[in-house]
C-alpha cells in the first residue's frame, strides 16, 4: 500500500503548493481563532482528498505552530460493501499519527429508510455526524476539523439560495445546535482543484463513496456544473464570490433582523 511520500521525495513544484496551502490554513485558522493551546482536535477522516489534505496540513503546521494541540485521526467505517477496511489503518500507521476507526452500519439504515434512486446524502450525512459528535464527547476532543473547502463553501451558498431561500453558506467555524462541540473548517480558503493537485502529487490512497452512486442529478452537481462554467468563462469568479462571503454589507440587503431598517432615518441638517 502507498503512503505519502515524504517531503525530500517531492518535487519543487509540491513542495511551493504544498507551502501555499499551509499559509492558506494558516490565515484561516488565525483569522477564525480555530486552534489555541491545549486544543485537542479530532481531523475527521473520511479517505477522501479533501480529508487526506486536511490532516497532512495540519500535521505539517502542528511541528511549526507557536501554541501546542493534539490531533486524533477518526473514520467512520460506515460498513458499505467492499470497503476496503485495512486502508486507513495501514496509512495512518504508517504515518504515525494516533487515530481511531468508529465502526456503525449507518449504510443497512440509509439502505433501509430511502427509496431507491432518492438522494441518501442528508441522512448519511446526519447519521454520520450523530457518530462523530458522540465519540467527541466521549474522548475530551474540543475542536472537530472538517474537510470542507473554499468551492464547498461556495456551493452552499448557491444551493441555499436556490433551493432555500436562504443567504447562507457553510461557515469557517461553527458551534452545533446543542452547543457542546466547535466545529472547525481550516481549508475555508483552499481551492477544490489546488487539493486535487496536492492529493495526486501526494499519492494519497483515495477511497471513493460508493454509497450513493453516482447521483449526478443532484442539486450539489448542477451547483458545481454552474460554477466551474462560470470561472472558466470568467477566471477569477469563484475568488470573488468567495471574499464576498468575508464582505458582507447588512444594510445592503434586506433582512430587518440582520439590519435593524426601522431605526433607519435621515439626518437633519442644521
Amino acid at each position: 500500500m502507498k503512503t505519502a511520500l515524504p517531503v525530500d521525495a517531492r518535487s519543487n513544484t509540491t513542495r511551493r503548493l504544498q507551502a501555499r496551502l499551509r499559509g492558506l490554513v494558516g490565515k484561516a485558522i488565525e483569522d477564525y481563532a480555530m486552534i489555541g493551546a491545549g486544543d485537542r482536535v479530532m481531523v475527521c477522516l473520511s479517505g477522501g482528498k479533501d480529508s487526506y489534505t486536511l490532516l497532512d496540513l495540519l500535521m505539517s503546521l502542528q511541528r511549526s505552530a507557536p501554541v501546542k494541540f493534539d490531533l486524533l485521526a477518526v473514520n467512520l467505517d460506515q460498513k458499505q460493501p467492499d470497503f476496503p477496511a485495512q486502508v486507513l489503518p495501514g496509512y495512518l500507521t504508517a504515518l504515525g499519527v494516533p487515530f481511531h476507526i468508529i465502526e456503525q452500519d449507518t449504510y443497512r439504515v440509509v439502505k433501509r429508510v430511502i427509496p431507491e434512486g432518492k438522494t441518501m446524502c442528508g441522512l448519511c450525512s446526519r447519521l454520520r455526524r450523530g457518530a462523530l459528535y458522540r465519540y467527541a464527547r466521549e474522548h475530551g476532543i474540543t475542536k472537530l476539523a472538517l474537510g470542507h473547502h473554499r468551492d464547498d463553501m461556495i456551493e452552499t451558498l448557491f444551493l441555499n439560495m436556490f433551493f432555500g431561500g436562504k443567504l447562507k453558506a457553510m461557515p469557517p467555524k461553527l458551534r452545533s445546535e446543542d452547543g457542546q462541540h466547535i466545529v472547525i473548517r481550516p481549508l475555508a480558503y483552499v481551492a477544490e482543484r489546488d487539493i486535487e493537485r496536492y492529493a495526486r502529487a501526494r499519492e494519497f490512497p483515495i477511497i471513493p463513496c460508493n454509497l450513493c452512486g453516482s447521483q449526478e442529478h443532484l442539486q450539489r452537481a448542477a451547483i458545481k456544473q454552474m460554477l466551474a462554467d462560470w470561472e472558466k468563462e470568467h477566471p477569477g469568479r469563484l475568488e470573488a464570490i468567495a471574499s464576498s462571503l468575508r464582505n458582507v454589507v447588512s444594510s445592503h440587503l434586506a433582512d430587518p433582523q440582520a439590519f435593524d431598517f426601522a431605526q433607519l432615518t435621515a439626518v437633519q441638517r442644521e
